[in-house]
């Protein structure tokens, strides 16, 4: 007790200070704050964490106003629904922003997809339900089209799309939501003063948090491509523990659990099914439908389904998974921990999950990879889907269940 006292009268009184203004490196352990007055201040410390973050990505072509023509920054600025409105960008974002307005019933939405579908970088099961919805909503998806022009006339937007087959059509609109991913906060920096470089993804992320400088330090949304803030958050705390602390293994990125805020609600880890077909590695898929969970169904929202990927061999370490449904995101964090640690699926199947509970769906997936399920294809046949894959050809395994 003595000696935490004597530690903490040799602290400075003031551990923690905070400047408003706009800062830059003038080197390596020096920054420059010039406030909002116009008077500067300069301040020393060993380490520095650069955490600047992103701004929405801006066609050259489109002149936004952030009224008329917003990102996802400008949304605030509209003091009423739009009666129509179109999204340029068919990716997280662009569908959150689609469900939103969609659901409301007040706005009649488009959206532009230049890929084939929508969440290109989904798998296509999850993307084909919320196209689906979307769809019930009202929302009209424009499939392979790029757009050609998009201007303010007369206090709407007007836009032009080309389609694969070479015709073209316009559209007048409302609103007009910009959504075509972020770009890292780099610039006016001094980033040069302090020696540090830009990597090609246009972010200054080197190795583990740290930049190509030793004792600068960088998170969230300027150091990596995925733009999450518990991504940003849990990169802080390690870019500090490595700055201060005892050394600490390296961040993963391979168990990151994500939420996307659609009808229905669509939660991820780890790697997809296309993804893990691209990448060649051998793998078993298992599914299960909403319909045959007893919470979903006492809550009469049955769409969607759980979808579980692991290795192909006896071990069965789980790759990815991805749930589509009401309250999906419960039913990921027990699965990425897996994913995390390395482990095969055998103690989490045999768990007790409380019941009736979406997890569940869980369990009945690894049960039915462990050939332990009740549930078998032969009654619930458009149900549950088991099959392996490898070398790019997938069979059905029915023998899983």
């Amino acid at each position: 007790m003595t000696l935490h006292l004597q530690l903490l009268q040799t602290l400075p009184k003031k551990l923690f200070s905070y400047e408003k203004g706009t800062a830059s490196l003038i080197d390596k352990h020096t920054v420059q704050i010039v406030k909002e007055d116009g008077k500067t201040k300069v301040v020393s410390a060993q380490n520095i964490l650069i955490a600047t973050g992103s701004r929405p990505r801006i066609p050259a072509n489109i002149e936004v106003d952030e009224q008329t023509i917003v990102t996802s920054d400008g949304i605030k600025n509209w003091d009423r629904f739009p009666e129509s409105m179109v999204v340029l960008g068919a990716g997280v974002i662009g569908c959150e922003f689609a469900t939103i307005f969609s659901s409301f019933g007040k706005t009649k939405v488009f959206l532009i997809d230049k890929a084939d579908r929508i969440l290109p970088f989904e798998d296509e099961d999850v993307a084909d339900i919320v196209k689906k919805n979307l769809e019930a909503q009202g929302a009209k998806v424009h499939h392979g089209a790029s757009l050609k022009r998009m201007e303010i006339r007369k206090g709407k937007v007007e836009y032009e799309l080309e389609y694969k087959n070479g015709s073209c059509e316009v559209f007048t609109v409302d609103k007009a939501l910009i959504s075509i991913g972020r770009v890292p906060n780099v610039e006016n920096l001094g980033l040069e003063k302090a020696g540090i470089t830009v990597n090609p993804k246009g972010n200054i992320w080197n190795d583990d948090t740290q930049t190509n400088i030793s004792n600068i330090y960088t998170a969230g949304d300027v150091s990596t491509d995925v733009a999450l803030v518990n991504v940003g958050e849990r990169e802080a705390r390690h870019a500090v523990v490595r700055m201060f602390g005892p050394t600490v293994k390296p961040l993963s990125y391979k168990n990151i659990s994500t939420i996307m805020f659609l009808n229905p609600e669509v939660a991820s880890v780890g790697m997809s099914e296309q993804e893990c077909v691209a990448k060649n590695i051998p793998h078993k898929v298992v599914k299960l439908d909403y319909s045959i969970n007893a919470r979903a169904i006492a809550m009469r929202k049955t769409t969607g389904f759980f979808k579980i990927i692991v290795t192909n061999d006896n071990g069965m370490r789980i790759l990815g998974m991805r749930v589509i449904g009401e309250h999906a995101s419960s039913a990921i964090q027990a699965v990425a921990y897996l994913i995390y640690t390395n482990q095969g699926i055998r103690e989490l199947a045999d768990m007790m999950h409380p019941h009736p509970s979406i997890p569940e769906g869980v369990q009945e997936c690894l049960r039915m990879l462990l050939n332990k399920s009740i549930y078998k294809p032969y009654v619930f046949k458009d149900k549950l889907k088991c099959f392996v894959c490898e070398n790019g050809v997938c069979t059905p395994l029915e023998s899983l269940v």
